[in-house]
């Protein structure tokens, strides 16, 4: 079965109960996580800290979201590995405290644009995905850093060459994250290595959304 996540980034995002019934994951931020679990929606952080409690200023930890009803949380954002430093040996720890603590995991990995010109997709990839451990409840989003917020898309042959490649490594879903639209969707989804999608932009508007939502239900 597909996966689709909506990662609302620093939005408000839409109106949790419009989305009321959607076969989807949304991962809006955090003043908006007690909306979306109160509306029925499976909801998941966009990060979570290693530790359970601690002088971590800024940070959240998995109890504090199990506690608000939160099911699962992304790790390893692009935007939080280019923007704030995240390495991966952090992303290895947030991983493994948020599995261990009982929260689903999708952790993203990509190389940037530089590091593809260079021929060095697989062994970034390859890096990031060697400190992961595979477990029933972790889920990789494979999104190529040239591709986010830039309305570039990795062609679904692209897609299918690294997600064929990060399962040779892990043995867990694959989802796609990286401009995804409607109208490239279905292409995407068509791959047999594609499980779904991480959308960015396209979640906060409702409508682009749904037609995702129904292409990977398609699919599946």
């Amino acid at each position: 079965m597909s996966i689709v996540a909506g990662n609302w980034k620093m939005f408000d995002g839409p109106d949790p109960h419009a989305l009321a019934g959607l076969d989807a994951i949304v991962c809006p931020p955090y003043t908006r996580l007690r909306d979306c679990v109160a509306a029925g929606l499976t909801t998941y952080a966009q990060n979570v800290h290693w530790e359970p409690e601690g002088a971590y200023t800024g940070e959240i930890s998995a109890p504090m979201l199990l506690e608000l009803g939160v099911t699962g949380s992304l790790v390893g954002h692009s935007e939080r590995r280019q923007l704030f430093g995240e390495t991966d040996e952090g992303v290895a720890r947030r991983t493994a405290a948020a599995l261990e603590a009982g929260l689903h995991v999708i952790a993203c990995v990509g190389e940037t644009l530089e590091q593809r010109e260079a021929d060095e997709t697989q062994a970034v990839l390859r890096r990031q995905v060697s400190v992961l451990d595979e477990h029933e409840r972790l889920v990789i989003a494979y999104e190529p850093v040239w591709a986010i917020g830039t309305g570039l898309t990795a062609t679904p042959e692209m897609a299918q060459t690294a997600h064929a490649f990060i399962k040779s490594l892990l043995d867990v879903p694959v989802l796609y994250g990286g401009s995804v639209k409607p109208d490239n969707a279905t292409g995407l989804f068509e791959q047999p290595d594609v499980d779904g999608a991480l959308v960015g932009g396209a979640s906060l508007d409702i409508d682009s959304f749904r037609a995702i939502c129904e292409a990977a239900r398609s699919r599946s």
